[in-house]
């Protein structure tokens, strides 16, 4: 595959101004204010927040992209799971919050905001971390519901380092080899879906079940596995439901210097984890005798049938 970084430490690759160089000069993620996260392989920052392949339009791939506009997507899915508009505050202290305000409140965990919260595996070791976990709590400091918030971009496969030196060296756009590794919708994100959803689904303050935020090409791959997007019937928000939530950039051009473009939300699709784990295992298998037929042309052998 072949690709172009898109993004560079939060400005448009093609954006030669005097703050765009700055923030890759310092290596600064423009959504923590902090160090850029995102390393090579030899910790070297790389700055890549989208890359765009030659045939197709620019994919977000690094996560952290997703949290732009103030953490937009938080609220975006507060609203949409509590269908009220109330304060996100820092997880461990929103009991004395509500209390201090008599005001409801989203008590919010994850990186930064009081810690991540790892769901158990069944035999009580390891298990996954979900990225974010709201809590709604009421005026007098008692949980009322909680849902959880998975947040995931793809990973890249190839290699974009040249890329990378020609924008810390002069500021131009080189083709790169890099591309996007799909498989891992099959491998790794439904696998966890899943099983993240089963586990919520049990939980009996968790009255909206999970939602998945991604890049609106991620959703895409994602529905096209499962059978398309009419495979996954709508429902309404439930325990056992998943909503999917996508993101694209907003298509207008930002002037030179104006840091990231905002994102847009193009997506909200709630079905069932019931409804995507039948998707996931109802596999389309090609025509029977596929190896025998391949072994015998690779043998030269003619096919009778």
């Amino acid at each position: 595959m072949t690709a172009e970084i898109w993004e560079f430490f939060g400005y448009r690759a093609d954006d030669d101004s005097e703050v765009a160089q700055e923030a890759a000069k310092t290596e600064t993620c423009p959504v923590t204010g902090t160090k850029c996260e995102k390393t090579f392989n030899d910790g070297i920052i790389s700055g890549v927040c989208t890359l765009k392949p030659i045939t197709s339009e620019p994919v977000i791939c690094c996560p952290i992209r997703l949290y732009a506009d103030d953490y937009q997507i938080r609220k975006d899915v507060s609203l949409k799971a509590f269908e009220q508009e109330l304060p996100l505050v820092p997880g461990r202290e929103a009991v004395a919050y509500a209390q201090d305000r008599g005001q409801a409140c989203i008590a919010v965990f994850g990186k930064g905001w009081g810690g991540e919260l790892r769901l158990p595996q069944k035999s009580g070791s390891g298990g996954y971390f979900v990225d974010w976990v709201l809590g709604k709590i009421d005026a007098d400091g008692s949980l009322l519901e909680f849902t959880a918030i998975e947040v995931q971009t793809i990973d890249t496969t190839g290699n974009y380092r040249n890329g990378f030196s020609a924008l810390k060296d002069s500021r131009t756009v080189e083709k790169t080899s890099a591309g996007l590794n799909w498989e891992n919708v099959s491998k790794r994100i439904l696998p966890q879906l899943i099983y993240k959803g089963q586990v919520l689904q049990r939980e009996e303050l968790c009255k909206r079940g999970l939602f998945f935020v991604c890049p609106e090409q991620v959703f895409e791959r994602i529905a096209k596995r499962l059978g398309g997007k009419d495979s996954l019937i709508r429902y309404a928000l439930q325990p056992a439901s998943i909503t999917f939530m996508a993101y694209g950039h907003e298509t207008e051009a930002a002037p030179a210097g104006s840091r990231l473009l905002p994102l847009r939300q193009t997506l909200s699709h709630t079905t069932t984890v019931y409804k995507v784990q039948e998707a996931f295992n109802n596999v389309t298998l090609p025509e029977e005798n596929v190896y025998r037929n391949a072994i015998l042309k690779a043998l030269g052998v003619e096919n009778n049938g």
